[in-house]
């Protein structure tokens, strides 16, 4: 029993030396197979433990990076799986102050083993302040002046005070809340969203503070004052315009204008609208264009300009026309000729009736083109080639006359032409 005991004992170191070996070339193997990489991973800096009544204050990174040392296999499953690295600052029970803390990394259990090599930045500095909040009230500036003859009344503010929250060190340089609302010519009653801004006693912006609510709604009552009116410019015309043209359209500007008077008793007899000047129309036939006066009482005038811009648009009253036209032969070679059935086609056209009722058929040409074409028969679609401006084809009938292109008949020595047989077409094109 002893003796083997004693060999045991005495072969322990080689029994442990060859364990050992037998563990480094495992280790060797699998190295081999899966060797360990670094990689850098950018990973979200997350705060944890911060009180509620409580502002980090300063500029603190975003994200970390951190290198991690790991098999391959390890690695590739640590890159392809979200939040399995998490970096973090833990600022639980910390009071008002500045500090400079570690930053923990902490990387998902199941993905072993992992070393990590490097963490950049290592450590933070923040500081923490308490969250303060202080009413102010809304300081509106009105800038600009309403046109001429309104008067401004008292703006209200809708809310009247906000609250300013953040940082006890912010908050305390908050002067005033300022708004801005600008009522340049200005006439009719405004009403507006206006943002509001923290100013400090510089009137500079002071940042890291919120206003709620950081819009306040401003109602500015704009009027006029006594003695002044706005009423509506009305324009008179006379006469017509020439026959076959009509009144299309009447623009004036400024559609409104203002009146004085120093007896506010006569701005308020006014109806709720002055008459221009008479503007003839006799015998137009295109657009007119001129400033006029208008007509006002004695003791009434305009403010700003005396006259108004008068616009005036003639239209040619639309019509159409049905006209008998010869169709003519263009782009036949000297040698040829051509007869065409029907010789006529009938055009009807759109356009302003003055030019329609002076046409003739003198003014349209109506062609077929023959270029190219050898003897024989051919369906074609005449083409309106010449039609005077403003006037449109509506429709051509027949849409399709029959060309027959033949030999050119030849001229004998006295000057007779002597008749060519109509030679028959080698080809007969079907329509």
């Amino acid at each position: 029993m002893l003796a083997p005991l004693r060999w045991l004992v005495s072969n322990l170191s080689t029994f442990l030396l060859a364990f050992a070996l037998a563990v480094v070339v495992w280790i060797s193997s699998v190295t081999e197979t899966d060797p360990n990489v670094e990689r850098i991973r950018t990973v979200p800096l997350e705060i944890v433990g911060l009180d509620p009544n409580m502002l980090l204050v300063g500029n603190i990174p975003a994200q970390v990076r951190v290198t991690l040392r790991a098999p391959r296999t390890v690695s590739d499953r640590l890159a392809s799986v979200d939040n399995a690295v998490q970096a973090r600052v833990d600022v639980t029970g910390l009071e008002p102050g500045t500090y400079e803390l570690e930053v923990q990394v902490h990387v998902n259990p199941s993905f072993q083993p992992v070393r990590r090599v490097l963490i950049s930045p290592d450590r933070v500095t923040l500081t923490l302040e308490p969250l303060v909040s202080e009413t102010f009230p809304v300081n509106l500036e009105v800038t600009g002046n309403p046109s001429l003859g309104y008067q401004v009344g008292e703006a209200v503010r809708d809310p009247a005070f906000v609250t300013v929250s953040g940082p006890d060190s912010a908050v305390s340089l908050v002067e005033e809340v300022h708004g801005l609302l600008d009522i340049t010519d200005a006439t009719n009653t405004i009403r507006a969203e206006i943002p509001l801004q923290a100013l400090d006693a510089q009137e500079n912006p002071v940042s890291g503070v919120t206003i709620s609510p950081n819009e306040v709604t401003v109602t500015q009552p704009i009027t006029l004052q006594g003695g002044y009116r706005n009423i509506v410019v009305r324009v008179e015309t006379t006469g017509q315009p020439e026959s076959g043209y009509r009144l299309n359209n009447v623009l004036v500007s400024p559609p409104n204008v203002v009146v004085y008077s120093s007896d506010p008793q006569l701005v308020n007899e006014l109806p709720s609208f002055v008459e221009t000047e008479l503007i003839d129309l006799t015998g137009a036939e295109d657009d007119l264009e001129s400033f006029v006066d208008l007509n006002l009482p004695e003791g009434i005038s305009v403010v700003g300009d005396q006259r108004v811009l008068v616009q005036i648009n003639i239209a040619a009253i639309e019509g159409s026309v049905q006209l008998s036209i010869p169709v003519t032969p263009i782009g036949l070679l000297p040698t040829r000729a051509a007869e065409i059935s029907p010789e006529t086609v009938d055009v009807i056209l759109s356009g302003p009736i003055p030019i329609l009722n002076r046409m003739t058929s003198s003014d349209i040409r109506v062609v077929v083109d023959l270029k190219d074409l050898d003897l024989g028969v051919y369906p074609l679609e005449p083409e309106v080639d010449v039609l005077p401006e403003r006037v449109q084809v509506e429709t051509i009938l027949p849409t399709t006359v029959e060309v027959t292109v033949i030999v050119a008949p030849t001229a004998t020595p006295t000057g007779a032409v002597t008749p060519t047989s109509r030679a028959t077409p080698t080809a007969t094109v079907q329509p």
